[in-house]
This record gives C-alpha cells, structure tokens and sequence, in this order.
C-alpha cells in the first residue's frame, strides 16, 4: 500500500487512537475521568455527587477493583477518586497518580458527602453523566460512545462544551475503509518506522502486566492453573499470558496496558499471543510487528460492527485477531489469515459479557484458544463453510454477521444479563 493512499494514513490514524494506555477497567476508568472534569470545571466545595450510568457501564463496574483505591470496587469508588486524586488532562490514565492521604481521603468523603447511582436509559450501550454539586450550583459532565469522549459540559445550566451523538457509535471516516484485504496489505508493506512506537510500547506495557499477573497470581489464577495443568507449549504460554493481563488488571494491578476498541482485555487478547509465539518460534521484530499490525487492525475492524459495549464478549474478537496474527508468523498467505478469523468465530461467537470481574480471564483463555485452533484447523486443510451456523460466505459477511448477532441478536440478552447481575446486590 503506497504511503500517499489515504487508506494508508487512514491505518496509522486509526493505530494511534485505538491503542493507547488505560490503567485499570476502562469503564471504573471512564467514570472516574468525567468525574475528574466535572470537579475541574466546578471548582468549589462538593457537597453531593450523582452518576447516571448506562447499563453496560454498571455491569462493568461492578466487580472489578478500582486501581490505586486501596481495593475497593464499585461505581461510587470510581467517581471518589476521580474527585480527590483525578487529573482529566491524562484521560484513561487519569487515577495513575494518588497519594496515600487521597486514598484515605476517599472514605471520609464517601461518609461525608451524598453520593447516589442511577441507572440511565439510553441508546448508547457507553454513556455516563457525573454531576457534581452543592445548594448553588452543579456541574455535569456526560461521556458517550467512546470511554473519553466528552459530548456535554454544563454548569449552572450554561453550556460550556457539547457535540452531538446519535443513537448509534460515531466513527471517523477512516473507519469505512478498514477491510481484511487492505489490512493485510498495510501489514505487509508499512514503513514501521510510522507504527512502530505504537507497537513496541503495546508490547512493552502488556507484556509487563502479563508477567506481574503470573508471578503474583492475581484475581482466579487462570494462567497459573493454565501451565500446571496443561503444560507451558507455546499454545498455552498463548493462552496463559494473555489471562495472566486480565486476572491483574480486573484485580486492581496499577500497572497501564494498552488498549484495543476501548479494551484493556481485548487489547491483551489480540496482542500477548502474538507476542508469545514470536518469541518461541525466533520471529524478527519486524515480523512481530507486522503480526500486530494485523492482530489489532482485524480485531478493530470486527468491533466497529459490534460496538464498544454490548452482551458479546470482546475477547471473541481479539481472540480471533490473535489468531490471525498467529498465522502470518506461520507463514500463512491471505487465505490462512481469514479463514483462521472465520474459524475462530464459528467457534466461540455467542460468548456472553456479563461484566467485568475475573472470569474474564478464563473467557480470553478460550477465545484464544479458538483463534489458535482456527489457525491449526486451516492448515490442517479443515475450515468452516458458509451456511454452517453463522458462518457466511467470505470473511467480510461473517464478520458483518457477528457484529449483526452481537448488536441487534443479543439486545434482549444483555437487558437480561444486567438484571440478573443487579438482583444479586438486592
């Protein structure tokens, strides 16, 4: 792909802003953010604090620690110490720094002040408000589609900053011209030199955390569990990895990843295994850096159908992607490429999100575990073909099929999904 071809620019755009660092779940995250800006923007003693959430956002809050609060888990938390210790200006990363007297400061103001959650009920899957305020004046700030996206800063009923959001995810234009030909025709003859600090600090950022997950055992243990069990094969280190990123980082870990669609797990899901095989199999960084660049490009490209949030498990598609990078350092063409994403989600497609909390590590196991076997299966001379199951003919149908079942199939599903997760605090 020539440089010059706006698809081309369209690619490192598109790099740039999707794989960024977040510490910690990105929805606690996201809450924590807005509350930081509503407290900059107020400016004055806080005497009550109220945060509407879309449901997608309460079930991905809910059990998951709140890195740098000592432990804690929950929505209030989020907004607390987005308050006390926030700085809005380093948007996902914007609880990295907190002292020991702004995490003691979090109870008494948890105990002092007025703090209510109420469910919101609106179109977008991620969307928030954190409204901060005492007997004379208010601030709110409202976050949708994306975890930083800022559509509404009001106060005292001016508005200070808003854009408009529709009823369903806005994308750029460069999101219209991802396809899985030009994906692989990108990885194949980028200049690294564009990408390559992208991808080497994905790689040096979740690699880290990986580590920290296994040697402190994190959350369930999955990857733990995983190399006594099964053996440390390279397909297992695979797996073990990326489930050693998630079990830290849904237990609180304060180290950073770096993220895909909005993802902390999906960007460990489409980048750890890759970065695993790599190393056993004696790949150069280059290679490794073009297997990336097809991971993460092919897992983007699967959730703009999907969307950020939804009752469809994100790791299904970094699995897939993962599985597509696998097979590039295989050696595989095109073929293999696609075939091995259509594999994989004829394989575990159907996978629920219900929150995040430390299954998540087991579920990116599997997902991996898919996108390695689609890779296998395929070279193997086996693959899926259209009309079994969800299967459609070629890679850009199925894929267009998924995000259809994931956005519109699995509605009625994750409704269902959020109301069991809230019984069981009644």
């Amino acid at each position: 792909m020539d440089k010059k071809d706006q698809r081309y620019q369209d690619y490192v755009s598109i790099l740039k802003k999707e794989l960024v660092p977040a510490m910690g779940c990105t929805e606690p995250i996201a809450i924590a953010f807005a509350a930081a800006l509503a407290k900059e923007k107020f400016n004055q003693e806080i005497d009550a604090v109220d945060i509407y959430a879309s449901g997608n956002i309460i079930k991905n809050v809910k059990s998951v620690i709140v890195p740098n609060t000592g432990g804690r888990k929950g929505i209030p938390v989020a907004a607390v110490v987005g308050i006390i210790a926030g700085d809005a200006s380093k948007n996902l990363e914007v609880i990295s720094e907190v002292s020991e007297e702004q995490r003691a400061a979090i109870d008494t103001f948890m105990k002092e002040k007025c703090i209510r959650v109420h469910p919101l009920k609106c179109e977008n899957a991620l969307e928030l408000e954190v409204i901060v305020s005492n007997e004379k004046s208010y601030c709110k700030v409202k976050v949708a589609q994306e975890h930083s996206n800022v559509v509404l800063i009001e106060k005292n009923q001016e508005i200070l900053f808003e854009k408009s959001i529709c009823g369903k995810e806005q994308k750029d234009e460069a999101y219209a011209s991802l396809s899985m030909e030009d994906i692989y025709d990108f990885a194949l003859t980028a200049d690294l030199d564009d990408v390559k600090d992208i991808l080497q600090r994905q790689i040096d950022y979740n690699t880290a955390i990986a580590k920290e997950g296994i040697e402190k055992c994190y959350g369930a243990g999955i990857a733990n569990m995983l190399l006594k069990v099964y053996g440390d094969s390279v397909q297992v280190k695979a797996r073990a990895m990326a489930a050693a990123g998630s079990d830290a980082r849904m237990s609180g870990c304060e180290l950073p990843v770096i993220i895909n669609s909005g993802s902390g797990n999906q960007g460990m899901s489409a980048s750890l295994p890759v970065i695993v095989y790599a190393k056993e199999l004696q790949k150069s960084k280059e290679e490794l850096y073009r297997a990336l660049l097809i991971s993460n490009l092919s897992t983007i490209y699967q959730k703009q159908f999907i969307g950020r949030l939804s009752a469809y498990c994100g790791a299904v598609s970094a699995g897939a992607g993962a599985g597509a990078g696998i097979a590039y350092l295989l050696g595989g063409n095109y073929e293999n490429i696609t075939h091995t994403i259509v594999n994989a989600l004829a394989i575990t497609s159907g996978m629920i999100c219900d929150g995040a909390k430390p299954s998540c590590a087991a579920k990116i196991a599997s997902a991996v575990d898919a996108g390695i076997m689609g890779c296998y299966m395929y070279q193997c001379g086996k693959q899926f073909y259209c009309g079994e199951g969800i299967v459609q003919k070629g890679i850009k149908a199925t894929i267009e099929s998924v995000g259809e079942l994931a956005r519109k199939g699995m509605k009625g599903t994750d409704e269902e999904i959020i109301e069991l997760m809230i019984k069981n605090d009644k």
